[in-house]
């Protein structure tokens, strides 16, 4: 089988980062590096060209596939942050209540601005998806 297209690189997060044009998105996504920071424990690493990952497992699809991928995410997108909770993550057994304005996708949440979501909440929702694919995987 393949490997995934999107791998880790050696491209500086910092460069990348502040390389955003939008200041209130560079904010956020330098305030989610921290905040992921400190959930994983680890330093942010370039995926491919525009996701900034943390910490690293290793999964086995039932199909056979596998490979490496980040616990958790962020990709700063023209309109939208895109946060990463798992690759293969059912959203609804995590704790979005009350998180503030946002939308979901398969295993990830689209925000427009972090003041649109109560941080407390996100820490919360980033930790158990972190803890939910350690357990998994």
């Amino acid at each position: 089988m393949p490997a995934n297209k999107t791998q880790p690189t050696l491209h500086s997060v910092e460069l990348y980062l502040n390389g955003l044009a939008d200041t209130l998105q560079k904010k956020d996504s330098w305030e989610l590096y921290k905040i992921m920071s400190q959930c994983t424990g680890s330093s942010g690493v370039m995926w491919g060209n525009s996701i900034v990952g943390f910490g690293t497992y290793h999964y086995t699809y039932k199909t056979g596939r596998e490979g490496e991928w980040f616990l958790t995410g962020l990709e700063p997108r023209k309109r939208v942050i895109k946060i990463y909770l798992m690759c293969d993550l059912d959203p609804a057994i995590l704790p979005f209540e009350k998180l503030g304005k946002y939308k979901k996708g398969k295993g990830c949440l689209y925000i427009k601005k972090l003041a649109h979501v109560d941080q407390q909440k996100l820490v919360k929702l980033i930790n158990k998806a972190i803890s939910i694919t350690k357990k998994m995987y």
